[in-house]
């Protein structure tokens, strides 16, 4: 079983800054990617970011320049250090991972449940 737990969201006003975290646990062999999404209030699951095994990193335009991702293989965790923060990043934030359970297994998705991000004006 694999399993995420975010934490690091609240409330701040327009401006302020969040670090979200995001760790990894149980039987897996490896992580090969991560990645953060977002849903807010009415809204479709947006992504925000993803991150390689390697170090490779990719964003969304709406928070390039803003956002920083990173990851720490031996801690199995990834960071996001939200900057500038608008209202407009107001969402439930989960956790993605790409995970192999066994050398040479196929990868498999899990989530974590989330942590809330509210942005006030």
């Amino acid at each position: 079983q694999v399993q995420l737990v975010e934490s690091g969201g609240g409330l701040v006003q327009a401006g302020g800054s969040l670090r979200l975290s995001c760790a990894a646990s149980g039987s897996f062999f490896r992580i090969n990617a991560m990645g953060w999404y977002r849903q807010a209030p009415g809204k479709q699951r947006e992504w925000v970011a993803t991150i390689t095994r390697d170090g490779t990193t990719f964003s969304a335009d709406s928070v390039r320049g803003r956002f920083t991702f990173s990851r720490d293989n031996a801690k199995n965790t990834v960071y996001l250090q939200m900057n500038s923060l608008k209202p407009e990043d107001t969402a439930v934030y989960h956790c993605n991972a790409a995970v192999s359970r066994t050398i040479g297994a196929s990868t498999d998705d899990y989530w974590g449940q989330g942590t809330q991000v509210t942005v006030s004006s």
